[in-house]
């Protein structure tokens, strides 16, 4: 998008991430914390991707809607996105509540909307961008507001060119060959369905696509909206955008796609969770936190270089303030203000680290430290937050079930977790 229009049109444009329900296919990560608070990458949080993306494109006004556990989100976001007293930018949190109109929770994302609408129009927005707050990508959400304007659109939909075998886990859009979208399918099964759903052949050469290519336009859950058109689509009782209100919006408004070839990966579960994770460990992974040019903001904690003591690492992220003691790293994460001592050997997991360092342990408590003890074995796990492992711990899914809750262990998808605060004393076999 040119310069000259877009600080106009920054000032016209409303972003609000949506903060999930109760993220229950994250449990136990979202056992005491809510789903964009999850940490990501060592560092981050899954919040920090939507808006990141928002700042990168100039959107400073942000809300994110969420109700559950929220207390570890808002010290975040308190902590991390601090604008100057001289601008109108803001990243806020709006939390389910109580008004005259409404006395429940969010019902939906469009539920959630609708309950807060009162204050989104208290400005002269004349665009609203609503985001999930649980999604890995780069956008520059500039190209979706330049399409959106151009195309004279009054909704947009961010869609991702899937395979056949995926298509039927998203919502599927059709568009004809001018990118206005025709007909939705939510998670279409029938074989005869599908192959109506189909992106045009004489769509696919525009998007540099192969010529013959069986794709399906995935909706990514990124909507834009025209101020009138967001006011009419809520003015009803609808509770969901994806299953209720855009089905509606397509018969009745200006429905268009943008079609979105970058990466992207919904962060729904514990193993897509999981595998986005470790993917970062990669030589050259798919998603990129070293992009100077649009990079991915978070709390700045301080902390000093990590220490690697005769350790042995290969394929890892080491997040600021570790310390590790000849252990032997393999394709792992590792968060901030782990302690891992000698011995141990960790592979393929995800060790979130700690909030603080253990320095002020109670006189005569003789129970394991904070981080991971010596000789232990870590494999395909998550360690969450402020866990104590102590000596001689083997943690491994081998042998138990795909989801199966432990004592004070779960695995879910064939991945044990240990919840956050855990305590796993020496010599234990998970």
């Amino acid at each position: 998008m040119s310069s000259s229009p877009w600080p106009a049109l920054n000032e016209k444009t409303l972003a609000i991430i949506m903060g999930g329900g109760a993220g229950s296919r994250l449990f136990p990560l979202t056992k005491e914390r809510s789903k964009p608070a999850v940490p990501l990458a060592g560092k981050y949080r899954l919040v920090d991707i939507p808006i990141s993306n928002c700042i990168n494109a100039g959107l400073r006004r942000i809300y994110v809607l969420t109700q559950f556990n929220s207390a570890s989100l808002h010290r975040h976001i308190s902590a991390s996105y601090k604008f100057d007293n001289f601008s109108r930018s803001f990243v806020e949190i709006l939390a389910a509540q109580q008004t005259p109109t409404a006395t429940s929770w969010y019902q939906g994302t469009a539920d959630a909307v609708r309950q807060n609408l009162r204050d989104f129009l208290q400005q002269p927005y004349e665009y609203f961008v609503i985001l999930s707050g649980d999604q890995l990508y780069r956008m520059d959400f500039r190209d979706v507001l330049k399409q959106h304007i151009e195309s004279e659109a009054e909704l947009t939909i961010a869609t991702i060119p899937v395979q056949r075998e995926a298509a039927s886990g998203f919502g599927i859009m059709h568009t004809d060959a001018s990118q206005r979208i025709t007909h939705f399918v939510e998670k279409p099964k029938d074989p005869a369905v599908l192959d109506g759903l189909r992106i045009p052949a004489e769509l696919l050469p525009t998007l540099g696509l192969p010529e013959g290519a069986e794709l399906y336009q995935a909706s990514m859950g990124i909507y834009v909206f025209n101020r009138s058109a967001l006011i009419k689509a809520l003015d009803n009782e609808h509770v969901d955008f994806g299953k209720h209100v855009i089905p509606e919006m397509i018969r009745s408004h200006r429905v268009r796609a943008y079609i979105f070839q970058g990466y992207w990966e919904d962060i729904g579960t514990i193993r897509s969770f999981f595998d986005a994770n470790l993917n970062l460990t990669n030589p050259v992974p798919e998603f990129s936190f070293f992009d100077a040019g649009a990079a991915v903001y978070t709390h700045a904690r301080f902390l000093p270089g990590s220490k690697i003591n005769g350790a042995t690492v290969s394929n890892a992220i080491i997040s600021d303030g570790c310390i590790i003691d000849g252990a032997v790293i393999e394709r792992s994460v590792i968060g901030v203000r782990s302690y891992i001592k000698g011995g141990t050997t960790i592979r393929n997991s995800i060790v979130m680290g700690a909030d603080f360092y253990d320095v002020n342990r109670p006189v005569g408590d003789s129970g394991p430290e904070l981080g991971i003890g010596r000789d232990c074995v870590i494999d395909h796990a998550i360690i969450d937050k402020n866990a104590r492992i102590g000596n001689g711990v083997v943690v491994t899914p081998e042998g138990k079930p795909e989801d199966f809750d432990g004592p004070n262990f779960y695995v879910r998808d064939g991945i044990v977790i240990v919840p956050k605060g855990a305590v796993i004393e020496d010599g234990t076999r998970i």
